[in-house]
Protein backbone atom coordinates (compact mmCIF):
# COMPACT_ATOMS: atom_id res chain seq x y z
CA UNK A 1 0.00 0.00 0.00
CA UNK A 2 2.97 2.14 -0.27
CA UNK A 3 1.97 4.18 2.99
CA UNK A 4 -1.49 4.67 2.03
CA UNK A 5 -4.41 4.75 4.56
CA UNK A 6 -6.40 1.81 3.75
CA UNK A 7 -10.53 2.41 2.97
CA UNK A 8 -13.22 0.23 3.21
CA UNK A 9 -16.52 1.24 2.31
CA UNK A 10 -19.57 -0.83 2.69
CA UNK A 11 -22.56 -0.77 -0.01
CA UNK A 12 -25.50 -1.71 1.35
CA UNK A 13 -26.71 -1.21 -2.47
CA UNK A 14 -30.81 -1.42 -1.81
CA UNK A 15 -31.06 -3.33 1.36
CA UNK A 16 -31.79 -2.49 5.22
CA UNK A 17 -34.49 -1.02 6.84
CA UNK A 18 -34.34 1.60 9.67
CA UNK A 19 -34.63 -1.25 12.63
CA UNK A 20 -32.16 -3.30 11.02
CA UNK A 21 -29.54 -0.18 10.09
CA UNK A 22 -29.66 0.66 13.82
CA UNK A 23 -28.55 -3.22 14.97
CA UNK A 24 -25.89 -2.85 12.31
CA UNK A 25 -24.60 0.57 12.64
CA UNK A 26 -24.38 -0.21 16.63
CA UNK A 27 -22.20 -3.68 16.11
CA UNK A 28 -20.08 -1.61 13.78
CA UNK A 29 -19.78 0.95 16.22
CA UNK A 30 -19.18 -1.65 18.76
CA UNK A 31 -16.02 -3.49 16.81
CA UNK A 32 -14.44 -0.24 15.94
CA UNK A 33 -12.11 1.93 16.03
CA UNK A 34 -10.13 0.59 13.39
CA UNK A 35 -6.69 2.10 12.01
CA UNK A 36 -8.28 2.38 8.53
CA UNK A 37 -10.88 4.65 7.31
CA UNK A 38 -14.07 2.99 7.08
CA UNK A 39 -17.19 4.26 5.38
CA UNK A 40 -21.01 3.53 4.44
CA UNK A 41 -23.03 4.01 1.21
CA UNK A 42 -26.51 3.62 2.17
CA UNK A 43 -29.82 4.05 0.28
CA UNK A 44 -30.77 8.08 0.05
CA UNK A 45 -33.91 7.91 2.27
CA UNK A 46 -31.40 6.55 5.40
CA UNK A 47 -28.53 8.87 4.65
CA UNK A 48 -29.83 10.93 7.80
CA UNK A 49 -30.30 7.92 10.04
CA UNK A 50 -27.34 6.24 9.62
CA UNK A 51 -25.38 10.13 9.97
CA UNK A 52 -27.15 10.23 13.55
CA UNK A 53 -25.86 6.52 14.23
CA UNK A 54 -22.43 7.44 13.36
CA UNK A 55 -21.75 10.43 14.58
CA UNK A 56 -18.37 10.75 16.79
CA UNK A 57 -17.71 7.12 15.94
CA UNK A 58 -15.01 8.03 13.42
CA UNK A 59 -16.53 5.63 10.55
CA UNK A 60 -18.04 7.80 7.52
CA UNK A 61 -21.18 7.37 5.50
CA UNK A 62 -22.20 8.53 2.00
CA UNK A 63 -24.20 7.88 -0.90
CA UNK A 64 -24.27 4.89 -3.50
CA UNK A 65 -25.09 7.70 -6.80
CA UNK A 66 -25.33 11.47 -8.07
CA UNK A 67 -27.02 13.47 -10.67
CA UNK A 68 -24.64 14.28 -13.19
CA UNK A 69 -26.66 17.76 -13.16
CA UNK A 70 -26.00 20.36 -10.70
CA UNK A 71 -29.88 21.61 -9.65
CA UNK A 72 -33.20 21.56 -12.02
CA UNK A 73 -35.98 19.47 -13.64
CA UNK A 74 -34.56 16.11 -13.50
CA UNK A 75 -37.76 13.88 -11.41
CA UNK A 76 -35.73 11.09 -8.90
CA UNK A 77 -32.53 12.60 -8.93
CA UNK A 78 -30.45 13.30 -6.25
CA UNK A 79 -27.65 16.19 -6.39
CA UNK A 80 -24.01 16.24 -5.01
CA UNK A 81 -24.76 19.70 -3.19
CA UNK A 82 -27.52 17.72 -1.58
CA UNK A 83 -25.39 14.69 -0.42
CA UNK A 84 -22.99 17.34 0.82
CA UNK A 85 -25.91 18.66 3.16
CA UNK A 86 -25.86 15.72 4.86
CA UNK A 87 -22.39 15.39 5.63
CA UNK A 88 -21.29 12.33 2.94
CA UNK A 89 -17.88 11.89 2.50
CA UNK A 90 -18.07 9.67 -0.02
CA UNK A 91 -20.10 8.80 -3.07
CA UNK A 92 -20.08 5.90 -5.54
CA UNK A 93 -20.30 6.88 -9.26
CA UNK A 94 -20.15 4.21 -11.92
CA UNK A 95 -20.98 1.05 -9.90
CA UNK A 96 -21.64 -1.82 -12.46
CA UNK A 97 -25.22 -1.83 -11.91
CA UNK A 98 -25.97 1.63 -12.73
CA UNK A 99 -23.87 1.39 -15.96
CA UNK A 100 -25.99 -2.15 -17.32
CA UNK A 101 -29.33 -1.31 -15.70
CA UNK A 102 -29.44 2.48 -16.56
CA UNK A 103 -27.27 2.84 -19.20
CA UNK A 104 -24.99 5.03 -17.72
CA UNK A 105 -22.13 5.94 -20.16
CA UNK A 106 -18.44 6.69 -19.38
CA UNK A 107 -18.98 10.57 -20.14
CA UNK A 108 -21.57 10.42 -17.86
CA UNK A 109 -20.25 8.70 -14.72
CA UNK A 110 -16.87 11.29 -15.41
CA UNK A 111 -19.96 14.13 -15.20
CA UNK A 112 -20.94 12.85 -12.04
CA UNK A 113 -17.47 12.56 -10.12
CA UNK A 114 -16.79 15.83 -11.47
CA UNK A 115 -19.71 17.45 -9.58
CA UNK A 116 -19.01 14.94 -6.62
CA UNK A 117 -15.72 16.62 -6.50
CA UNK A 118 -17.09 20.47 -6.89
CA UNK A 119 -18.86 20.05 -3.67
CA UNK A 120 -16.77 18.64 -1.38
CA UNK A 121 -17.60 14.86 -1.95
CA UNK A 122 -15.39 12.35 -2.61
CA UNK A 123 -16.17 10.11 -5.66
CA UNK A 124 -15.45 6.23 -5.64
CA UNK A 125 -15.24 5.74 -9.51
CA UNK A 126 -16.51 2.00 -10.21
CA UNK A 127 -14.50 0.48 -13.15
CA UNK A 128 -14.56 -3.15 -14.55
CA UNK A 129 -14.84 -5.94 -16.92
CA UNK A 130 -17.47 -8.78 -17.53
CA UNK A 131 -16.75 -12.74 -17.72
CA UNK A 132 -16.63 -12.63 -21.69
CA UNK A 133 -14.57 -9.56 -21.66
CA UNK A 134 -12.07 -10.70 -19.18
CA UNK A 135 -12.51 -14.02 -21.29
CA UNK A 136 -11.39 -12.17 -24.34
CA UNK A 137 -8.56 -11.02 -23.22
CA UNK A 138 -9.67 -6.98 -22.38
CA UNK A 139 -9.60 -6.33 -19.72
CA UNK A 140 -7.02 -4.25 -19.86
CA UNK A 141 -8.69 -2.32 -22.38
CA UNK A 142 -11.99 -1.96 -20.93
CA UNK A 143 -11.02 -0.58 -17.44
CA UNK A 144 -8.51 1.72 -18.87
CA UNK A 145 -11.21 2.99 -21.38
CA UNK A 146 -13.48 3.81 -18.58
CA UNK A 147 -11.05 5.17 -16.17
CA UNK A 148 -9.85 7.26 -19.39
CA UNK A 149 -13.23 9.50 -19.49
CA UNK A 150 -12.54 10.13 -16.22
CA UNK A 151 -8.69 11.44 -16.36
CA UNK A 152 -10.17 13.40 -19.42
CA UNK A 153 -13.18 15.10 -17.19
CA UNK A 154 -11.19 16.26 -14.06
CA UNK A 155 -7.69 16.88 -15.17
CA UNK A 156 -4.93 17.32 -12.34
CA UNK A 157 -7.77 17.00 -9.72
CA UNK A 158 -8.32 13.43 -10.46
CA UNK A 159 -5.92 12.66 -7.54
CA UNK A 160 -8.99 13.55 -5.81
CA UNK A 161 -10.78 10.91 -6.44
CA UNK A 162 -10.74 7.03 -4.99
CA UNK A 163 -11.05 4.78 -8.28
CA UNK A 164 -12.19 0.56 -7.60
CA UNK A 165 -11.77 -2.14 -9.41
CA UNK A 166 -14.69 -4.63 -9.22
CA UNK A 167 -14.48 -7.22 -11.85
CA UNK A 168 -18.27 -7.84 -13.23
CA UNK A 169 -18.41 -11.10 -12.84
CA UNK A 170 -17.19 -11.33 -9.26
CA UNK A 171 -20.02 -8.74 -7.92
CA UNK A 172 -22.91 -11.26 -5.66
CA UNK A 173 -21.37 -14.61 -7.31
CA UNK A 174 -19.09 -15.74 -4.71
CA UNK A 175 -16.38 -15.45 -7.32
CA UNK A 176 -13.34 -13.33 -6.39
CA UNK A 177 -10.26 -12.45 -8.64
CA UNK A 178 -7.22 -14.09 -7.13
CA UNK A 179 -5.14 -11.45 -5.37
CA UNK A 180 -2.65 -11.81 -8.20
CA UNK A 181 -5.34 -11.42 -10.85
CA UNK A 182 -6.54 -8.07 -8.62
CA UNK A 183 -3.31 -6.69 -7.95
CA UNK A 184 -2.32 -6.76 -12.04
CA UNK A 185 -5.42 -4.76 -13.04
CA UNK A 186 -4.35 -2.41 -10.14
CA UNK A 187 -1.05 -1.92 -11.34
CA UNK A 188 -2.65 -0.87 -14.58
CA UNK A 189 -4.83 1.71 -13.24
CA UNK A 190 -2.19 3.39 -11.20
CA UNK A 191 0.21 3.44 -14.16
CA UNK A 192 -2.59 5.35 -16.01
CA UNK A 193 -3.17 7.60 -13.50
CA UNK A 194 0.57 7.87 -13.34
CA UNK A 195 0.62 9.13 -16.76
CA UNK A 196 -1.97 11.90 -15.63
CA UNK A 197 -1.16 12.89 -11.78
CA UNK A 198 1.86 13.15 -9.99
CA UNK A 199 -0.12 12.12 -6.64
CA UNK A 200 -0.62 8.44 -8.39
CA UNK A 201 1.28 6.92 -5.87
CA UNK A 202 -0.82 8.74 -2.97
CA UNK A 203 -3.98 7.79 -4.68
CA UNK A 204 -6.38 4.88 -3.10
CA UNK A 205 -7.33 1.76 -5.41
CA UNK A 206 -9.85 -0.75 -3.84
CA UNK A 207 -10.64 -3.68 -5.18
CA UNK A 208 -14.71 -4.71 -5.17
CA UNK A 209 -16.39 -8.64 -5.80
CA UNK A 210 -17.33 -10.91 -3.33
CA UNK A 211 -14.91 -9.47 -0.90
CA UNK A 212 -15.10 -11.62 2.38
CA UNK A 213 -13.40 -12.04 6.08
CA UNK A 214 -11.70 -15.15 4.37
CA UNK A 215 -10.12 -13.27 1.10
CA UNK A 216 -9.25 -9.70 2.32
CA UNK A 217 -6.26 -9.96 4.17
CA UNK A 218 -4.62 -11.35 0.92
CA UNK A 219 -5.73 -8.80 -0.76
CA UNK A 220 -5.10 -6.10 0.91
CA UNK A 221 -0.94 -7.60 1.06
CA UNK A 222 -0.90 -6.50 -2.20
CA UNK A 223 1.34 -3.39 -3.15
CA UNK A 224 -1.41 -1.49 -5.06
CA UNK A 225 -4.75 -2.73 -3.71
CA UNK A 226 -5.69 0.01 -0.86
CA UNK A 227 -8.95 -1.29 0.97
CA UNK A 228 -12.33 -2.95 -0.78
CA UNK A 229 -15.73 -1.49 -2.08
CA UNK A 230 -17.67 -4.27 -0.25
CA UNK A 231 -21.39 -4.98 -1.07
CA UNK A 232 -23.28 -8.20 0.71
CA UNK A 233 -20.70 -8.77 3.45
CA UNK A 234 -21.26 -5.21 4.33
CA UNK A 235 -24.80 -5.86 5.66
CA UNK A 236 -23.18 -7.99 8.23
CA UNK A 237 -21.84 -6.46 10.94
CA UNK A 238 -19.28 -9.35 12.21
CA UNK A 239 -18.20 -10.05 8.48
CA UNK A 240 -17.83 -6.22 7.61
CA UNK A 241 -15.99 -5.86 11.03
CA UNK A 242 -13.59 -8.88 10.07
CA UNK A 243 -12.74 -6.86 7.20
CA UNK A 244 -12.21 -3.80 8.13
CA UNK A 245 -10.19 -5.41 10.80
CA UNK A 246 -7.66 -6.94 8.24
CA UNK A 247 -7.44 -3.77 6.77
CA UNK A 248 -6.03 -2.26 9.84
CA UNK A 249 -3.55 -5.21 10.03
CA UNK A 250 -1.68 -4.28 7.01
CA UNK A 251 -2.23 -0.45 8.02
CA UNK A 252 -0.15 -1.31 10.98
CA UNK A 253 2.56 -3.06 8.77
CA UNK A 254 1.15 -6.77 10.04
CA UNK A 255 1.85 -8.04 6.77
CA UNK A 256 5.41 -6.45 6.96
CA UNK A 257 5.23 -3.75 5.07
CA UNK A 258 6.79 -0.92 6.03
CA UNK A 259 4.06 2.36 6.06
CA UNK A 260 4.37 5.76 6.83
Amino acid sequence: MGGRLPLVVGNWKMNGTRVTNVELLAALRAAGPFDAEVSVCCPFPYLTDVALSLQGSGIGWGAQDCSQHELGAYTGEVAAAMLAEFGCRHVIVGHSERRLHHAESDTLVADKARLALAHGLTPIVCVGETRAERDGGSTEAVVKRQLSAVIHTLGHCVSQIVVAYEPIWAIGTGLTATPSQAQAVHSVLRGQLAAASTRASEMRLLYGGSVNAGNAQELFAQPDIDGALVGGASLRAADFSAICRAASHVALGSTGKSRT
